[in-house]
């Protein structure tokens, strides 16, 4: 292979890989200024001058989110609006709660890889690979067990023990951004053509129309 292809190649997928995580910051750190009118790809920065150990710093995780709802999960996430210091710095992190047979439905972030550890119970976790393969990997997970879900891929978690379930969780994004299949397809605004639905899924009208009225 001549010299000149090969290093091109190389720059393009280093140059790849160099965007696909949010950019590095410029600075030691950005606080997140809420009240700036200014839009930016992230958020405007206050003063570091100003800069205080609450704008690093959360109280919260300890309380246990409440899973009574149709899927019996709860996400609680520490984003930058929660703790203005992750501003720019490409992270985010959650605790979720489990009732026991609660789910984390399928769902995906377009923007973040996730990497997720067991603090209590038992979780059944998986995700699936793109197509054609659509090859699904899945694990029990115990106590102190953690699992990985690769960037953009459709993944889940399910409690799968008698008892609630808590689980830790962090985000190679401070915008990972979450796409939940069931509601994306079904609950779309406005809906998707049930006529569509109907011939992706194989299925009739009314099994979708019912569906759909469910989101």
């Amino acid at each position: 292979m001549p010299t000149h292809i090969f290093f091109s190649g190389l720059l393009a997928l280093c140059f790849t890989i160099a965007i696909a995580t949010d950019h590095s910051p410029l600075q030691d750190f950005c606080i997140a200024d809420s009240t700036s009118p200014v839009i930016l790809n992230g958020l405007a920065c206050k003063d570091p001058k100003l800069a205080q150990a609450n704008d690093f710093s959360f109280s919260g995780l300890h309380i246990a989110g409440n899973t009574s709802n149709a899927v019996g999960s709860r996400v609680t996430p520490v984003t930058v609006a929660q703790l203005s210091g992750l501003n720019t710095l490409g992270i985010l992190f959650a605790r979720v709660d489990y009732a026991p047979g609660g789910i984390n439905p399928p769902h995906l972030h377009p923007r973040a890889s996730e990497i997720l550890t067991v603090l209590k119970g038992c979780l059944e976790v998986g995700f699936v690979t793109s197509n054609p393969e659509n090859r699904l990997i899945t694990k029990v997970l115990q106590r102190g067990d953690v699992f990985v879900f690769p960037v953009g891929l459709i993944h889940f978690q399910r409690n799968a023990g008698q008892h609630n379930a808590v689980a830790l969780a962090a985000l190679s994004s401070q915008n990972p951004g979450v796409i939940t299949i069931a509601n994306a397809v079904f609950g779309s605004n406005p809906a998707i053509s049930s006529d569509i639905l109907t011939k992706a899924f194989q299925t009739d009208n009314k099994i979708v129309n019912d569906i759909q009225s469910k989101f």
